[in-house]
């Protein structure tokens, strides 16, 4: 049986409308790539491991602050961005910042529901034989997770660390092979980690790079509970009878201050990632082989107070936008919105960025929620710095042949 003639005519221009739409959609997005690739400004969301290293256009030169300490880094942890760079991709002995990787296995782990906070560790004689900076687990005691990550993070705590690591893997030896694949995926290619703790006596190619290091802290950051931990002071375990003191001296006197991790031998120095963030602006500094600890300090403190003096986080939360009119469909507008967005910029610009919208001024139904049909573009002093997709929030369906009639009557029976 053949269709009557409007069905057929109106499937025609169904089928024409979505072709051309999908030329334009096409178009749209090729421009949009074409933006971002001359925008310059690592944006909010964009992922690390497909850059080489996410360098802001405002960064400083090379080793331009004189840092005494053989590598450092500073990144803003929202959007990547990498403000300062010392010797960058020298892999170096890393000591107890190593455990910034263990920690983020862990947490990995409690997200998963491998481990939960309140689960008991009976602790192992091998992790009960770590040297260095412990909290003096016996062969056999039994101490809950959310304790042993207290001693990590706090305390670095190497027999705290051995014990979650054979809690989360079953062996040193599995988890040391997790840590150097999660190493790979985040594009940390200066790495290899040969154990959970970072005591390298024995150790032979036990490595890692500031960049890495900022990338990891990066990474572990995003888990809100760490921070929890790592800016405490003081605390305690063992129902009170044993303290902790945090091994990092920023979080008690470097305003903004929240972690993350110090360490030191004698093959690495003194070395530190440290957390802080102000108004708004959240930094990553790494250190690496400082000669004493003063130094050290000295250095994260007089890196973090340039990164916050002169760069502030310009931010666009997710947003809807006027509708647009829509031809073709029972709906007269297609509700629309953009992604959120986030650069640094020179403190003295943050408040100066201006938006474009590039959108039609009118869409053909169908469309489908989600589908892009256009873009805002950023600009600070008339330069475009990044742009985001905008996108229909609903899905708008073509009118058919009925549709129009069943309107066409409607509109006639009310006059």
């Amino acid at each position: 049986m053949r269709k009557p003639i409007f069905i057929v005519y109106n499937e025609v221009i169904d089928m024409k409308i979505k072709l051309f739409l999908q030329k334009i959609f096409i178009l749209l997005a090729a421009f949009c790539v074409f933006l971002s690739q001359m925008g310059g400004i690592i944006a909010h969301g964009e992922d690390l491991k497909t850059k080489e290293d996410a360098l802001s256009p405002f960064a400083a030169e090379e080793g331009s602050l004189h840092l005494a300490c053989k590598s450092a880094i500073l990144m803003e942890e929202s959007t990547g961005a990498i403000l300062y760079t010392q010797n960058i991709h020298e892999s170096l002995p890393p000591a107890s910042v190593t455990k910034i990787m263990t920690l983020l296995l862990v947490m990995e782990s409690l997200e998963a529901g491998v481990l939960r906070q309140d689960d008991l560790i009976s602790v192992s004689a091998n992790a009960a034989s770590m040297g260095g900076s412990q909290v003096y687990l016996k062969e056999g005691e039994r101490m809950s997770v959310e304790d042993l990550l207290k001693s990590v993070v706090i305390a670095s705590a190497n027999d705290a660390a051995v014990a979650l690591a054979e809690a989360v893997a079953g062996s040193v030896s599995a988890f040391v092979e997790r840590m150097n694949t999660r190493a790979k995926q985040l594009g940390m290619k200066d790495t290899t980690f040969e154990n959970v703790t970072g005591l390298d006596d024995t150790a032979t190619n036990h490595l890692t790079s500031a960049h890495d290091i900022a990338l990891m802290s990066r990474e572990l950051i995003r888990h809100a509970e760490i921070l929890k931990y790592s800016s405490i002071w003081l605390d305690t375990i063992r129902d009170g009878a044993f303290g902790l003191t945090n091994t990092n001296r920023l979080v008690r006197f470097y305003s903004g201050c929240t972690g993350l991790k110090t360490g030191s031998t004698s093959k690495a120095g003194f070395c530190i990632s440290a957390t802080a963030k102000r108004d708004g602006l959240s930094l990553i500094c790494v250190i690496m082989g400082a000669e004493t600890r003063d130094m050290r300090n000295a250095s994260a403190t007089a890196l973090l107070d340039w990164g916050f003096a002169n760069f502030g986080l310009y931010t666009l939360s997710e947003t809807p936008l006027d509708p647009i009119p829509v031809k073709g469909s029972a709906k007269d507008a297609c509700p629309i919105s953009c992604d959120s967005f986030s650069c640094v910029l020179p403190k003295d610009r943050v408040h100066s960025v201006e938006m474009r919208t590039n959108l039609p001024d009118s869409l053909r139904a169908p469309l489908k929620k989600g589908e892009p049909i256009g873009c805002i573009e950023f600009l600070s002093d008339g330069k475009v710095i990044g742009n985001v997709p905008v996108f229909c929030t609903e899905d708008i369906p073509v009118f058919h042949f009925f549709q129009v009639l069943r309107r066409i009557v409607a509109k006639f029976l009310l006059i």
